[in-house]
């Protein structure tokens, strides 16, 4: 059985492309170059239930057409419209924070690497063009720049995210 701590999310599926069971895949992923037999995972009445991919192609930077196995229709690709789509973190090749999107660390822990552990990020903040991560820091909601510089290593086991924040962040 998929637990939900062993995926991450990667994107979410818009609508049907045409008749034979393509469906649009809103992502900046590129999990599935690095695989030679993709997979995702989708959510079914609180179930993750995995699908493998038959074939699939770039329509953009943020969108993939998708064919699923055994999906051969628009009626049935239509049932996956609107379905968040996740990805196995131990399918996931190299160093995921590239390929992870900021959503997917709510609920993982921030350990700075001289204050030590901060809180969980209950939040993240994609409205501007810099992602913020909302942390709950003893009791207050602090907000904690979303740049790759600043981290140092994603544990996923752990649901851990080590940083080194700049002196004085926490102080504004």
């Amino acid at each position: 059985m998929i637990k939900k701590e062993d995926v991450f999310k990667i994107g979410q599926f818009a609508k049907p492309h045409g008749i034979k069971g393509e469906i649009t895949l809103l992502t900046t992923s590129d999990v599935f170059d690095d695989s030679d037999d993709p997979f995702i995972v989708c959510e079914f009445e609180g179930i993750l239930v995995p699908f493998f991919i038959e074939e699939y192609r770039y329509k953009s930077d943020s969108s993939i057409l998708v064919k699923l196995e055994n999906i051969d229709s628009e009626l049935q690709a239509r049932e996956f419209s609107n379905l968040e789509v996740y990805y196995a973190l131990d399918a996931a090749v190299g160093d995921l924070v590239g390929d992870m999107t900021w959503d997917s660390f709510v609920g993982y822990v921030v350990l700075d690497t001289r204050l030590g552990i901060l809180g969980p990020i209950t939040m993240v903040d994609e409205s501007t063009i810099n992602v913020l991560l909302q942390v709950d820091y003893k009791g207050n909601e602090i907000l904690i720049p979303a740049a790759e510089e600043l981290i140092l290593g994603v544990h996923h086991d752990k649901k851990l995210l080590e940083v080194a924040l700049p002196d004085g962040l926490l102080d504004l």
